[in-house]
């Protein structure tokens, strides 16, 4: 039995969504017409593809090892019928997915999406959040492209390059006395503290700081996002730290402040990152592109 084209892109959505239905939606295809096609898959295939796993399906071993294949194949095929057409963006047709932590996607997001939607209406993006951060998921194709802090050492095989130097800051209600001047060590420690950890981590880098100068300070909420740990110390009577791009972006719709930060605190430095088999692939090229304008657009 011979595997078309349309064929291979169901068994990549499948494998990246791991439900009939999730590879539907992403296809635009109907649930029954995405069963068939799984159908003809295990048959063509001579494997069950996805088996079932308590309430959800996991992949067969030999569906993750054919993934990556697969998947270069669905890339080099967007290729070859992109290649007279990549130099025109308003030309192209491909769906992308980028992923991307929230303190980055509430100062990104918007701004991609309309340099896209401007220079490249027929290409769709895909926005999926922090947390798998296995190498595993740029080389399938899961994720096509990964903004975010970096996390050295990064595997030979993956691409960086570096958008910009991020640093924190101290983030308040406009009302707080955190708002007034520049606080001290001291002050900082008399409110509340709200810190963002996606593993609920309450001790991070500014403890390590401030136990050097002989403070240290209460933490009394951890939330797993940026953006609602601003909008928790905006609100109360807390304080956090977020990226100061953030900061900027929601001190004035939140009516709060943003000061520095009274000790040295490591500098964070924000990459994309890519799989190199689409280091050539002009598409790709753009989108990289476009993020890195957009990026340095930003700053300030």
């Amino acid at each position: 039995m011979q595997l078309d084209l349309n064929l291979l892109r169901v068994f990549d959505a499948l494998l990246a969504t791991g439900s009939v239905t999730g590879a539907a939606e992403r296809l635009d295809l109907s649930v029954p017409a995405t069963s068939r096609a799984l159908g003809r898959l295990r048959r063509g295939m001579g494997d069950p593809i996805l088996v079932r796993a308590g309430r959800g399906m996991v992949p067969t071993p030999f569906a993750l090892r054919t993934a990556p294949r697969v998947r270069g194949l669905l890339d080099g095929a967007d290729a070859l019928l992109n290649e007279d057409r990549a130099a025109r963006p308003e030309h192209l047709e491909r769906d992308f997915t980028i992923r991307v932590n929230d303190g980055l996607a509430a100062t990104l997001v918007a701004a991609l999406v309309d340099r896209v939607g401007r220079e490249a209406p027929r290409v769709n993006l895909r926005f999926a959040p922090e947390g798998d951060e296995r190498p595993e998921i740029l080389r399938d194709g899961t994720i096509d492209l990964d903004v975010g802090v970096s996390r050295p050492p990064s595997p030979p095989d993956l691409r960086s390059e570096v958008l910009y130097v991020e640093h924190v800051v101290g983030f308040v209600g406009r009302s707080s006395p955190l708002a007034v001047d520049e606080p001290t060590t001291e002050e900082l420690c008399t409110l509340p503290h709200v810190v963002t950890s996606r593993r609920g981590r309450r001790h991070g880098p500014l403890d390590d700081a401030l136990a050097e100068v002989g403070q240290s300070r209460h933490v009394a909420v951890v939330v797993q996002s940026f953006v609602l740990a601003a909008l928790v110390a905006a609100t109360t009577e807390t304080v956090t730290l977020v990226p100061s791009r953030l900061a900027r972006q929601l001190a004035e719709p939140l009516g709060a402040a943003w000061f520095p930060i009274p000790v040295p605190l490591p500098e964070l430095q924000v990459v994309q990152q890519w799989h190199q088999r689409l280091d050539a692939d002009e598409a790709h090229a753009w989108l990289r592109s476009v993020v890195r304008e957009v990026t340095a657009l930003r700053a300030g």
